[in-house]
Parts: C-alpha cells; sequence; structure tokens
C-alpha cells in the first residue's frame, strides 16, 4: 500500500486506472472473489467464533514490515465538517478505531478503554473512530442519528469521531479489515503506519500489548519533538 494522501483521484486518473492491464485483472479477480461469498458469509463467520480472524500482536509490528493505512475521509461528530484520517493523524500516535455496528463498538471499548485513560491527556495522542457505513441505506440512517451518537460518545471525542461511506474494498484484505460485523482497531505511528492490530473481543493480553505498544511509541516520539523542539497541533 501506498503512503495515504488527500488528493482524489481525477477524470485523468481514473481513465489511466482503467488502461491499466495490471489493475484491470486485479479489479476483475477481486469482484470474482466477491461474488463467490455468500451474502450472510460475515454475519455466519461472528455467530461462529465471535468473527476473530487473527490474535493481536503481543509486540509492534516492524516499521519496515508494517503498511500505511488508507486516508478515510469522513464527516467529524462535532460539525467542523469534513475531514481526512490523514491530516489527523500525521505526526502524532493515533488508535484508530474501525465502526460498524453497536457490537463493532463494545469490541474497540475493550480494546482501547486502559489506553485512552492512560493516554488521553498526552499531546501527541490521538484517538480517532470511524463509523463506517458502506451501505447506503444503512449510511442514510446513520446521519438521520447523529444526534443520538453524539449523545453516547463523550464530548471531548466528538472532533475525532468520523462518519464516513468510503468504499473501503480494496484495502480490507490488506488491512485484515475482512469481517463487517465486528470492530477494528489500528495504531499507528507517526508516518501514517499500521504498528499493531486487533480485531473482534478483545483478550485482556491483547489490550495490555497495545497499551504496551502505544506507550513505546509515544515515548519515541516524544523524544523526537523535545529535540526539535515542536509539537504538531490537536486535529
Amino acid at each position: 500500500m501506498e503512503p495515504p494522501t488527500t488528493i482524489r483521484k481525477t477524470s485523468k486518473d481514473a481513465l489511466n486506472d482503467m488502461m491499466d492491464q495490471k489493475k484491470r485483472t486485479d479489479n476483475r479477480n477481486h469482484i470474482i472473489k466477491e461474488a463467490g461469498k455468500g451474502y450472510f458469509s460475515d454475519l455466519n463467520a461472528t455467530r461462529r467464533h465471535g468473527g476473530k480472524t487473527w490474535i493481536a500482536p503481543t509486540v509492534m509490528i516492524r516499521e519496515d514490515k508494517s503498511l500505511y493505512f488508507p486516508d478515510v475521509l469522513g464527516s467529524a461528530l462535532d460539525g467542523s465538517g469534513k475531514k481526512h484520517t490523514t491530516d489527523m493523524c500525521k505526526g502524532r500516535i493515533s488508535i484508530v478505531s474501525m465502526l460498524s455496528s453497536k457490537i463493532s463498538e463494545i469490541h474497540v471499548a475493550g480494546f482501547t478503554g486502559a489506553t485512552h485513560a492512560r493516554f488521553s491527556s498526552h499531546p501527541l495522542y490521538t484517538p480517532v473512530s470511524i463509523n463506517l457505513q458502506e451501505n447506503l441505506l444503512k449510511s442514510f440512517l446513520v446521519s438521520l442519528f447523529l444526534s443520538s451518537i453524539r449523545k453516547q460518545v463523550a464530548p471531548d471525542l466528538h472532533a475525532t469521531y468520523l462518519v464516513s461511506g468510503q468504499n473501503m474494498e480494496y484495502v480490507r484484505e490488506p488491512l485484515g479489515l475482512v469481517n463487517k460485523h465486528v470492530g477494528y482497531v489500528y495504531l499507528l505511528d507517526e508516518n501514517l503506519k499500521v504498528r499493531w492490530a486487533g480485531c473482534a473481543d478483545a483478550k485482556p493480553e491483547e489490550a495490555r500489548a497495545l497499551e504496551s505498544c502505544t506507550s513505546v511509541l509515544l515515548d519515541r516520539l516524544q523524544k523526537k519533538v523535545e529535540g526539535k523542539d515542536a509539537v504538531p497541533p490537536q486535529p
């Protein structure tokens, strides 16, 4: 995956993609793969094993082995308009939570509760929640209940809570974001690379690992910032 950018593709870029044989082949293979999945496959997987497709690592993913987190555009819950995750997370240590349902909120809270309580006041820490609704009807329904969502989310988190309808199909597999019914958590370094990830129900050792890895990244970045005598502004 390439470094994320807030610049959207032009019609010329889209045309070039259409003319690219490799990209056409990749798109066709992706469509065939998705068409072969049953409509309720994600839901059935959730019922069988809670939708947990991997156990989170106990240590950080090496920087040279980690992927960039893609740019996601969404509307902030505080009413400040559209925001890009790239702008929000660049130069900071961020925990990005992917939400799509009530159960996913429970999953995410299990991972992030202790970490957020410990680091919420740290000037280099940013918690980002993305309420991802790729289904147009569901996205519309969520937009109708924004006031209700605001009441459920702590006011200090409204500025970094995004509601997005962005299509994530082509980045789901690289990110392990394979079940649309469960919650996912990604720890990003200041360069927007995924250094740790977890999904579905959090095991105690997974939650501890997230807290530990977050602490390490914050300490490292703090030392860099102190050397440069500059702290990036809060998003």
